[in-house]
């Protein structure tokens, strides 16, 4: 005789208690599913994975002291087999590149029906991904245009400490986590992206990493995440 499969995990992280309760009850009406924890901010959120290790993490993509795709790219950072759903209200290019570069594996937007959610969930924890090829290729080739274009010109105006920045935005780094590593304020770390944005003529700092990369800036030489087809 052979046992029930173990539930797959999910840990859920919103700034909105009535959305976490109703797609946490969502998920446990179904047997195959099980929640094992739910948070409010990123801080909570990043302990309470970390602690858990879920099968599947469902990121609000706005949260009170950060943002869902940080938290996903610092979860993958310190546990890297869980797998991220990013729930979002935002259908944009933007948004969509930030989350592939957090290694994101999938996007969804908050006005999906419940039977799709489920699917979703189950989807990403099986390994599949998500974003649509389609669009993923089509943001990632403008992004590249984009850093090669900025990477051409001439880099020379920026201060040594923009360089160490640059190239720790190359390695997926937070503004918290850059501030740590420099012994900077992060208002400081802020200051200074704004003014290293601007220097290279980009709006996003997802495009500033494409640039370091292709600077070939220390440590920024890791591959840009797979697209699943």
């Amino acid at each position: 005789m052979t046992s029930a499969a173990a539930p797959l995990t999910v840990f859920l992280v919103d700034d909105h208690e009535v959305v976490r309760r109703g797609v946490r009850s969502l998920l446990e009406s179904e047997g195959d599913l099980r929640v094992v924890g739910e948070a409010g901010t990123y801080r909570d959120g990043l302990g309470g994975i970390v602690e858990s290790a879920p099968d599947v993490a469902v990121l609000d993509a706005r949260l009170p002291d950060g943002s869902g795709v940080d938290l996903c790219r610092a979860m993958k950072a310190r546990v890297p087999g869980v797998r991220g759903l990013i729930l979002t209200s935002y259908d944009d290019d933007e948004a969509l590149q930030s989350a592939i570069l957090a290694g994101a594996d999938g996007y969804v937007l908050k006005e999906i029906g419940g039977s799709s959610l489920l699917s979703g969930v189950r989807a990403v924890a099986s390994g599949h991904s998500l974003i649509d090829p389609t669009v993923a290729i089509r943001v990632m080739e403008r992004m590249r245009a984009s850093a090669e274009q900025a990477a051409d010109s001439d880099l020379g105006g920026l201060t040594p400490q923009q360089v160490k920045i640059l190239a720790l935005l190359g390695q997926g780094l937070t503004n918290r986590e850059i501030a740590d590593r420099l012994t900077l304020s992060e208002k400081t770390v802020k200051n200074h992206i704004t003014h290293l944005l601007a220097r290279l003529g980009v709006q996003r700092r997802t495009q500033a990493a494409l640039i370091a990369a292709r600077l070939r800036l220390p440590g920024c030489d890791r591959p840009l995440p797979r697209l699943a087809r």
